[in-house]
């Protein structure tokens, strides 16, 4: 899967970028990709598109005195590679040395290795949402697999190839009752071998869960506003750490003096109980890889130990900025961006708390069992988000479910006031967005108890408990 070296036609390339040291150039790099992909999407009750795609690429880049040049081109061949190096060198007064390579070599991702999404399986979800109630208006359903071979000429010279293979399948179901609206959605991806998605994952389960949360939905009253205890459930996801955390940890963004946690490796930045993790290199996750698009091997990154900061989230360029070690977090949206510090799977390992335990000790607040999209500041920390799930919090137990809640805060100021982390650590899948490029991520947390987050609702509740 990860091959070093593995022909003579992508060393030449190897071997130009090796002898630009010492001459106006601080690393040099190519990036090369030819990939395929399947999509279906599955509405009022029929397919409304089936739709095939095939792209392929490389990009060439050169970092000068902490700045990118950077040149693409559609060709995803040895001569494309070498035409994009040159075109790049010029732009800083260069010239690659020598004639480009006569080799024939074109970096190809054969589309036969995916098989066509069956549509059957669509047909029977619907069917079995709409005959499971009455109140359901509409189902969309998608599912898209992808594959690409990526190859990336490091500035040592090394060669780096791999596989990656992608499948998601997502279920919307909409339903009405006396003119309430409400939706539920669920999502399974991750990846996997062209065939192998449906071994792993149940397409009427998905759809049953996407159906009971609308329907849990349309009973619910509106939520109460109000300073309160909150749990944050594992199956809630973790956007709120990848959104209010995470981001502000990417070196980049640190070094534009973006973060709240800026010049604060070393420091106390969260509870004790909080142990963040960035890690590419879990078997199946939506956000793994063996090596990142810079080439650097993929890790396991402590980011946060026990509350304390230890490092960031690098790509070549912030750690040779910051004099940082390299993360493996060099991710790009395709041959056409450059390289930016990304997350990949990040999540808060588990503690020991049972989430009955974390029911009692809150009392009293709001359980949140499903997040929604929001919006963060990363300089100040601050954020709002919207919750798609969420119950009351009664005594201890489980009470009556709510709606239209937001929560709103800030990043450490709630990491800080974490008081209990439950042993059940969750994963959600999803897409990261940053400076206009989308990779695929996953995001996890355990249950959380952050003991006073501002709730914003639809009543005024009693406030602090």
């Amino acid at each position: 899967m990860n091959v070093e070296n593995p022909s003579v036609d992508w060393e030449a390339i190897g071997e130009q970028l090796c002898g630009l040291a010492g001459k106006k150039v601080d690393y040099a790099d190519v990036f090369v990709q030819s990939g395929a992909g399947h999509s279906v999407a599955f509405e009022k009750g029929r397919i409304e598109e089936v739709s095939s795609a095939a792209s392929g690429g490389v990009g060439a880049r050169v970092l000068v005195n902490d700045h990118s040049v950077f040149s693409h081109s559609p060709d995803s061949s040895v001569a494309g590679a070498w035409n994009s190096l040159e075109e790049t060198l010029s732009r800083i007064g260069l010239a690659p040395s020598g004639k480009c390579p006569s080799f024939e070599c074109v970096l190809t991702f054969d589309p036969a290795r995916l098989r066509v999404p069956e549509t059957e399986p669509l047909k029977e979800v619907d069917a079995f949402i709409r005959k499971a109630s009455p109140l359901v208006r509409q189902v969309t359903l998608r599912f898209r697999v992808s594959g690409r071979k990526t190859l990336v000429v490091r500035g040592d010279g090394k060669v780096m190839t791999d596989d990656r293979f992608h499948s998601l399948f997502a279920v919307q179901v909409t339903v009405e009752k006396k003119g309430t609206i409400q939706t539920g959605y669920e999502v399974r991806a991750f990846q996997s071998e062209p065939g192998n998605f449906w071994e792993s994952v149940s397409p009427l389960e998905v759809g049953q869960q996407a159906l009971n949360r609308a329907l849990l939905m349309l009973e619910a009253s509106p939520c109460p506003a109000g300073k309160m205890p909150v749990v944050l459930a594992g199956q809630a996801g973790g956007t709120m750490i990848h959104e209010a955390c995470g981001h502000g940890l990417e070196a980049d963004i640190i070094q534009k003096d973006y973060s709240v946690y800026r010049d604060r490796l070393g420091q106390r930045v969260a509870s004790p109980l909080v142990t963040l993790v960035d890690d590419a290199t879990i078997p199946g996750a939506y956000g793994s890889y063996t090596f990142d698009d810079e080439g650097t091997p993929a890790r396991r990154n402590v980011l946060i130990d026990r509350g304390v900061l230890k490092s960031y989230l690098t790509d070549v360029q912030s750690a040779r900025k910051g004099n940082l070690p390299l993360s493996g977090n060099g991710r790009r949206g395709s041959y056409r961006n450059l390289p930016i510090p990304r997350m990949s799977n990040t999540f808060l390992m588990p503690g020991e708390d049972s989430f009955e335990s974390i029911l009692d000790k809150a009392n009293q607040g709001l359980l949140v069992t499903k997040m929604g999209g929001g919006q963060v500041n990363p300089t100040s920390g601050d954020f709002v988000f919207q919750v798609t799930e969420a119950f009351l919090i009664e005594k201890g137990r489980i009470g009556n479910p709510v709606r239209g809640a937001t929560l709103i805060g800030n990043g450490p100021e709630a990491l800080m006031q974490i008081e209990a982390v439950g042993s059940d650590l969750h994963f959600e899948p999803g897409m990261c967005g940053k400076d206009g490029q989308s990779v695929p991520v996953t995001d996890g947390q355990p249950s959380l108890l952050i003991r006073n987050l501002l709730v914003g609702g639809c009543e005024i509740g009693n406030g602090e408990s």
